[in-house]
């Protein structure tokens, strides 16, 4: 079946390619072109690289060292806290200016 209609790229194919070692969406591009030209082939590229179901974000998820997200629940990862911003020193007081003779105040 085709992937990729603008190039005629197959799902055999990309599996060739995946299992020669290119292992991204990125990777079978360059192999192919799969996916440059119009791209409503990445997807599915995606999914036949094991790239587009929930487990494989939670397995990268715990490698990075986060808890396990069970499979279907959103990953939530709680902001790191932030250091306080600096204080701002006051700008220095400008005198005013003396009044012109003849110029009204707006």
């Amino acid at each position: 079946m085709y992937v990729c209609s603008c190039f005629g790229i197959t799902e055999q194919q990309v599996k060739q390619h995946s299992d020669s070692g290119r292992c991204t969406p990125r990777q079978i591009a360059s192999a192919c072109k799969a996916g440059t030209d119009c791209g409503s082939c990445v997807k599915r590229i995606q999914a036949l690289l094991g790239r587009g179901d929930n487990r494989s974000t939670a397995t990268r998820l715990e490698r990075a060292g986060a808890e396990a997200v069970p499979s279907g629940a959103p990953a939530v990862i709680a902001p790191a806290a932030l250091p306080e911003a600096p204080a701002v020193p006051a700008l220095p007081q400008v005198p005013a200016l003396p009044a012109l003779p003849g110029v009204r105040a707006a």
